[in-house]
């Protein structure tokens, strides 16, 4: 299966269709009426899609295992054609789609299989998704492009060479996926004095973001987010909940880390983990989403 232990949870909603035709009024008659001799055709048939929306990861080998939070079967007669609606919803780290589309199919199945005895000229088609929601096609059109950042590795060992920066150019490869551009890219000591002094410098020259790595532990060297504090006109504590949830539920040890998030005018700055896994998965709990914040900053100066 493709591996999804990257991704975050967001509400996904998917909507498929299949068309059931019969070949006679009498037929939908039956239906409506309850008397079909195999019984009460939509609502065996919703409890058919119910069960098959379930057990969709045991059919299908590449499918995940997810929660199903809801399910909903809907029926809508046109004429002699009847089409079957399957909504389905869940929040984790994939979509329903498939999900929906088996659901859809295995009601019009039952169908069939339920009204064969009674008409022969029955046909199934176009099953289909309808609409889908949640995940990361659902918001990378609000993000504002063209914007500019700055990646600032804190480090002693690494800014004397006696160790090789790896954290850094993972944020940038994350940056780079996201079609943000990289204004410069510099190693510095974890010394509070240079950290604001960069601080101050890129965001006088137009940087849309500064994203320092290190200096985030518990060690007394360890000063990067006091040094930035004193400079950001608003924190924005949401995001550094969400890189440490991120980071909580895959490595015990994230509870240990400090982030920092926050804006100097219409600059934000964030302050991450040293350590090559703490930056990445840093990245990947809040990018591209935390983006949209650009899009706040810009109306803000209209006001």
């Amino acid at each position: 299966m493709v591996d999804i232990t990257h991704k975050s949870n967001t509400l996904r909603t998917a909507t498929a269709q299949a068309i059931v035709k019969v070949s006679r009024q009498e037929t939908i008659d039956a239906i409506l009426n309850k008397t079909v001799p195999k019984g009460d055709v939509f609502a065996m048939s919703k409890a058919a899609g119910l069960l098959a929306v379930k057990k969709t990861a045991d059919l299908l080998p590449d499918c995940h295992p997810l929660p199903i939070e809801f399910t909903g079967i809907d029926y809508e007669i046109e004429g002699l054609a009847i089409k079957v609606l399957v909504t389905v919803k869940t929040i984790y780290k994939t979509g329903v789609e498939v999900e929906a589309m088996h659901g859809a199919s295995v009601v019009a199945l039952n169908m069939y299989d339920m009204l064969k005895p009674i008409d022969k000229g029955i046909e199934l088609f176009h099953i289909k998704l309808v609409e889908k929601k949640g995940g990361k096609s659902s918001f990378q059109d609000t993000f504002k492009r063209d914007l500019k950042a700055v990646v600032i590795v804190c480090s002693d060992s690494i800014s004397d060479g006696r160790k090789e920066d790896k954290s850094g150019k993972a944020i940038m490869a994350k940056l780079q996926e996201c079609e943000v551009a990289i204004q410069d890219y510099i190693i510095i000591p974890d010394e509070a004095s240079i950290i604001q002094e960069k601080a101050k410098f890129y965001q006088a020259n137009g940087a849309d973001l500064i994203i320092y790595t290190g200096g985030t532990g518990l060690s007394s060297r360890d000063v990067t987010p006091e040094a930035l504090q004193p400079l950001l006109d608003r924190n924005i504590p949401g995001v550094e909940e969400a890189i440490r949830k991120y980071g909580q539920d895959r490595m015990p040890y994230a509870m240990l880390s400090r982030s920092l998030a926050g804006t100097i005018k219409n600059t934000l700055v964030l302050a991450l983990p040293g350590s090559t896994s703490g930056a990445k998965e840093s990245m990947e709990a809040i990018f591209p989403s935390i983006l949209h914040v650009f899009r706040i900053l810009k109306g803000a100066r209209h006001d």
